[in-house]
């Protein structure tokens, strides 16, 4: 009895609330590892999923919240990660003479936009903003689901549909009408372990990416967590001994 309260207890804690697709959009439901009071990230794959942001995503998106130091998250050490970020131009500045320069990223860096700003974002995509990717998969509902449904979801319209110039039909998508062109085809990016990079596993790695940017404290949380419902649970026990004892001699 006590392991089913305990179970259920870590569950409730740690378990966000799950949320049906709307309208007659479907999402595909994958077994992610990080699913569940004891999930973890998979950092092979967080990598992976990195390596097809940054090839395909990134033209488009941006990662504002994220600096280049909490990629040793991911399993990167310092000397990779200050090579990363020197991969990258920043704005820095002022100078001497007033002006704003552009320097080579370093480990204390966020990810720059490629875009200066909103306006030159919307004029580069036919009017449409490219959303921030940092915490796209919390602000979705069934966030990591829903992310790679939409990845895969690309399809030919039914011949009933008419679908506008600079609109995509897509299966995940409320209404199924998409102003972002298909990303992912599969083989789009060349691992290096040699891991699947059909548009499945593709899709599925740069979800478990967008997964971690977006809580990426997940892990810590789930442990301290498990670790408060086990005291919890202990505190219970001890108290229904104690107040037995207590109460032994009245009837």
């Amino acid at each position: 009895m006590m392991k089913r309260v305990f179970a259920a207890c870590v569950a409730l804690v740690l378990t966000g609330p799950a949320y049906a697709a709307g309208g007659d959009v479907s999402l595909t439901e994958r077994d992610w590892s990080f699913n569940g009071p004891f999930g973890t990230f998979d950092k092979a794959a967080m990598q992976r999923g990195f390596q097809v942001y940054r090839e395909v995503c990134a033209g488009c998106h941006s990662m504002k919240y994220i600096a280049f130091r909490n990629f040793a998250d991911l399993g990167y050490n310092e000397a990779e990660i200050k090579a990363i970020a020197a991969q990258y131009e920043v704005e820095d500045g002022p100078n001497d003479d007033g002006e704003m320069f552009m320097r080579p990223g370093v480990a204390a860096d966020r990810m720059p936009s490629p875009y200066p700003n909103d306006n030159a974002a919307r004029a580069g995509n036919g009017g449409a903003l490219p959303p921030d990717l940092s915490l796209i998969a919390k602000a979705r509902a069934n966030g990591p689901d829903y992310l790679y449904s939409l990845l895969i979801g690309y399809k030919d319209a039914p011949a009933s549909l008419k679908v506008p110039e600079g609109m995509y039909y897509n299966d995940a998508y409320s209404g199924h009408l998409i102003a972002m062109p298909q990303p992912l085809y599969g083989d789009d990016v060349t691992y290096a372990d040699g891991a699947d990079a059909s548009i499945e596993g593709l899709s599925a790695d740069v979800t478990q990416f967008l997964m971690w940017a977006a809580e990426p404290k997940m892990e810590a949380r789930k442990r301290i967590g498990v670790a408060v419902v086990f005291f919890l649970s202990i505190f219970v026990i001890l108290s229904i001994l104690a107040k037995r004892r207590v109460w032994a001699d009245v009837h």
